[in-house]
């Protein structure tokens, strides 16, 4: 069975002039012609066809992917080892565009500019847009999240190893007074619980005390909060969501 320019041109979804240019350099010659004279290309045509598509796909000039395809000493079989490592690089490839697409993507999200060696250098390999698109579907319409966007846009890598630091500090601070046993209700972790709140105005978005509770319902309910807080000191999400409240609680009576 045989096929005509169009039907392989459909087919491979080539134009008829790049079958034809293929003829004329001596890449693609069809196996026979009509008795008018038009081309008519076989089965082994389209293998060779096919095999031609898949190397211009990865970049290869024609001269090489002639010079391959026409190598006496390589079988079929060599040619899909070479095409299935040349798949897998390129498929590595592509996965680090993509990621670093995704990164660049997240980070214009979360509003961060910083240069990737700071970025490193502030956020080790923790990633701090980790749930930068689910904040955005929460929050996107707030004031706070606009408020926060806006800052964070302008912070430099020194703003935010200054930021990490004090709440590295407070976060110290906040297990030292869980380890004396202070309970959430007591004058010193609501003291605590009020520098979190103005830690969060100061660096974020203005934090209402309605909020600060939202946000500590939140430290209790999804569990990647909770594992955050807890990973300072056990139970420790618990206790600033109470100190949170009774903090709430004193400060608006």
């Amino acid at each position: 069975m045989s096929y005509s320019v169009g039907q392989v041109a459909g087919f491979a979804a080539v134009t008829v002039r790049t079958l034809h240019h293929y003829d004329d350099i001596g890449l693609l010659v069809p196996s026979e012609r009509s008795h008018a004279g038009h081309r008519r290309y076989s089965d082994g045509d389209l293998d060779r066809l096919q095999q031609i598509l898949f190397y211009r796909e990865l970049g290869f000039p024609l001269d090489e992917v002639a010079a391959l395809l026409d190598d006496p000493d390589t079988d079929p079989r060599a040619h899909l080892r070479r095409q299935h490592d040349l798949l897998t690089a390129r498929i590595e490839q592509l996965q680090k565009m993509a990621t670093a697409v995704e990164q660049a993507m997240e980070a214009r999200t979360m509003g961060i500019n910083l240069t990737p060696e700071e970025r490193f250098e502030v956020f080790g390999d923790h990633d701090p847009e980790q749930y930068a698109e689910e904040a955005e579907a929460r929050w996107g319409s707030t004031e706070a999240y606009a408020e926060s966007q806006r800052r964070a846009a302008n912070y430099t890598k020194d703003d935010w190893k200054r930021m990490q630091d004090e709440g590295a500090e407070w976060g110290e601070r906040y297990k030292a007074l869980m380890t004396s046993g202070e309970p959430p209700t007591g004058d010193a972790a609501m003291e605590l619980a009020e520098e979190h709140r103005r830690y969060l105005g100061r660096w974020f978005y203005e934090c209402s005390y309605e909020m600060h509770q939202c946000l500590g319902d939140m430290y209790v309910a999804d569990e990647r909060f909770t594992a955050f807080y807890d990973a300072m000191h056990p139970g420790m999400a618990a206790h600033l969501r109470d100190a949170i409240v009774a903090n709430a609680a004193r400060c608006t009576a």
